[in-house]
């Protein structure tokens, strides 16, 4: 099946017992069995498995081409997840010098505490990587494009220096979306991802997903999955799967939108410089390119009167509404260094601090533009 095809119907075949086309909400918490041990339907409690949830695994898993995907309970419970699975005490990960402030926060704060050691590096520098490899390294976090900069990396290259230094390649797929651009295939071992964003997409949940290449490292996971508990319940996964059935039509209207708003900033007076890479002068477009279907929904630009002036206009604006997330129909506009990356603030992945991020929603491009145009002429 084509992606458009399979986000509609992998894993979501009618009920048997209705006929219903849409997968029913599963709302247990436990299952009848026939005599102790004896599972009627292949499920007996809900953390471990549930109906609902397990066909949203099934989709993820056919929408990235891997072997398995598992759901979690938010982006951040399944980045937990997966570095306690594939890491121990002493071991190594690099992450990228412009991580997203939640996967910095976890590594910094959490992950340390618990003897795993992390190096930032530049991963569109490949030498920096390599330099940057130990032989305690047990993987190579990748986020392309990343958050809030939308710098682009290589992922075969990356997946070729992870698997020479005895690692894997782990991608964070969120601001893609497996619509426009799928890390396995490109030889990554993992894509996880924010859930919450592009594959919801409506703003009304909180998940996450891991989907993997090797279906060992699958079992391995869901076992760390029903051990931790860290799961989605049958409503939120019911969420996640109804936004993918239009996760190809929302994204190629986002990032059709956020080309046309990047185009329209490159222009403007009052901004220094725009991120994004669907711009020819972005240092990441040719590969951009080559490694995606379409460039995305998310713009960073830096305010060219500095600091003050990015927080003015992130309060002035009215269709873009001011709130942390992204990926929602709706667009979205914040100051990354006070609000999402916050805990990168006197760290080597400090952003700066002129930067705003939008997520550019689904409305009419012109109301958009108008939006932003207002709220950068009214300043002072």
């Amino acid at each position: 099946m084509k992606f458009e095809t399979a986000a509609i119907h992998a894993g979501q075949e009618p009920d048997p017992v209705t006929g219903s086309v849409v997968m029913p909400i599963y709302q247990t918490s436990t299952y009848a069995q026939d005599g102790v041990g004896g599972l009627r339907s292949g499920y007996e409690y809900s953390r471990t498995g549930n109906p609902t949830r397990a066909a949203l695994e099934t989709c993820l898993a056919v929408l990235d081409g891997g072997a398995r995907g598992l759901a979690f309970a938010s982006g951040m419970a399944a980045e937990d997840t997966l570095v306690r699975t594939m890491c121990r005490p002493g071991d190594h990960v690099i992450i990228p010098g412009d991580a997203y402030g939640g996967t910095y926060r976890l590594f910094a704060a959490v992950l340390s505490h618990w003897g795993i050691e992390h190096t930032p590096a530049h991963l569109s520098d490949l030498a920096a990587v390599k330099a940057a490899m130990r032989p305690n390294t047990r993987l190579l976090w990748c986020e392309t494009p990343t958050n809030p900069l939308l710098s682009i990396a290589d992922i075969g290259a990356l997946a070729e220096i992870a698997h020479t230094g005895g690692a894997r390649l782990v991608v964070d797929n969120t601001f893609a979306s497996p619509y426009l651009q799928q890390p396995l295939a490109l030889g990554a071992d993992v894509a996880v991802y924010s859930t919450t964003k592009y594959l919801g997409g409506h703003s009304d949940v909180v998940g996450g997903a891991v989907v993997v290449a090797d279906a060992g490292l699958g079992d391995e996971l869901a076992y760390a999955q029903n051990a931790v508990g860290a799961i989605p319940g049958a409503f939120d996964s019911w969420l996640v799967m109804r936004g993918i059935k239009t996760l190809g039509v929302r994204m190629e209207r986002h990032s059709r939108n956020a080309a046309q708003v990047a185009d329209w900033l490159v222009g403007h007076p009052a901004v220094e410089s725009v991120l994004f890479p669907g711009l020819p002068g972005h240092p990441g477009h040719d590969l951009a390119k080559r490694q995606m279907r379409g460039f995305g929904g998310m713009v960073s630009f830096l305010v060219a009167a500095g600091e003050d002036a990015a927080l003015d206009l992130c309060s002035r604006t009215r269709i873009f509404v001011l709130a942390e997330s992204l990926g929602g129909v709706e667009s979205l506009i914040e100051h990354p260094g006070r609000m999402t990356h916050a805990s990168t603030a006197n760290s080597p992945l400090q952003v700066p601090a002129s930067l705003v991020r939008l997520s550019v929603g689904i409305e009419d491009i012109d109301d958009l533009i108008a939006d932003l145009d207002r709220a950068m002429s009214s300043r002072g």
